[in-house]
């Protein structure tokens, strides 16, 4: 009678044969792996070496970067103190030289600068030809340019048409833009030279009613508004500071 294989002799065949294949997907591995390095091992190596000289290349220039901010820096704050003391002749070169650098909001600042102290040497054309690099440069921040283009309408404001500052500072003209007072102020005069005094009346007392404005600049522009025909003063006073409205007395109630 032939005997049948025993439970317990089939689990140590079946032990043996999984051991077996798992020393063969070992050694196949590893084989694997050995032709891998052996045919881009060095391709590898080669990444990594150029990755990390990149990112140190990139340390480097971060920093030389930033010790090249603190000397423009440096630079801008001798100008800006030079100009402060009236000492013109140690500001100007170095604005210049700024203003001539590859960084945009150095330049900027710089050519604003030369314009400022143009103006207050009473330059008027040397300022305006500053402004004017400000506001014809794209690449400059927006901020820059729009300042420069105020600047540059206000000292032009009497040798220009109305129609010109209009069409300069309308768009800047707008609550809630940052040069809205200036600007304001500006297109509701030449409105004014444009015989347009409702237009006037109306920025006016829009400017009054602007509570980021200076109270200077609300107070007079209230008054305007009032003289162009729009009563600013009592659209500006809150509820709690109108005068209480009387009332007809009910039925049945009189004088005594």
């Amino acid at each position: 009678m032939a005997l049948t294989p025993t439970k317990s002799g089939g689990n140590a065949s079946d032990k043996s044969d999984d051991v077996f294949m798992r020393e063969v997907d070992d050694a196949v591995r590893r084989s694997d792996m050995e032709a891998f390095g052996k045919r881009y091992g060095w391709w590898i190596l080669g990444l990594i070496v150029l990755g990390l000289a990149a990112f140190g290349a990139y340390i480097i220039w971060q920093n030389n970067q930033t010790a090249a901010d603190g000397k423009l820096a440096e630079q801008y704050i001798t100008a800006m103190d030079a100009a402060q003391a009236g000492d013109a002749k140690t500001a100007r070169p170095i604005l210049q030289k700024l203003a001539d650098g590859s960084n945009e909001g150095y330049r900027a600042a710089s050519l604003m600068m030369e314009g400022n102290l143009a103006s207050e040497r009473k330059d008027e054309k040397a300022a305006i030809a500053a402004y004017q690099t400000v506001i014809d440069d794209e690449s400059l921040p927006e901020p820059f340019r729009n300042l420069a283009l105020v600047r540059q309408t206000a000292l032009q404001f009497d040798s220009i048409s109305p129609d010109q500052v209009v069409a300069r500072l309308k768009p800047l003209a707008i609550e809630g833009n940052p040069w809205f007072g200036p600007a304001g102020e500006m297109t509701a005069m030449a409105y004014i030279k444009q015989g347009k005094t409702d237009l006037a009346g109306t920025l006016f007392a829009a400017l009054s009613k602007d509570k980021a404005l200076p109270e200077s600049t609300r107070r007079r522009t209230r008054q305007l508004a009032g003289v162009y025909g729009v009563d600013a003063v009592q659209d500006d006073e809150s509820p709690a500071g109108a005068a209480p409205q009387q009332t007809a007395p009910a039925k049945g109630e009189g004088a005594n």
